[in-house]
């Protein structure tokens, strides 16, 4: 099930758990002032490797073979 961001007009903002199928709140559980719905992005945590490479591969640093490299006098 989701988590969905709510912001009340009295209290702040709070989050609800609740299926996909359910209508969204209209009023503050705690407080019963209207509510709407915020869009939010979530929190993701991208780990392990593969994920960001800041790097030459391999392969594309060694297929010239060495043979472009200049030469310094």
């Amino acid at each position: 099930m989701p988590t969905y961001l709510y912001e009340c007009e009295e209290c702040g903002r709070f989050e609800k758990l609740q299926k996909i199928s359910d209508d969204p709140l209209e009023e503050c559980p705690e407080c019963g002032a209207g509510v709407k719905r915020l869009i939010g992005s979530p929190g993701i945590i991208f780990k392990g490797s593969g994920f960001y490479v800041n790097k030459k591969k391999k392969s594309e640093d060694n297929k010239d073979g060495g043979e472009n490299k200049e030469k310094v006098s």
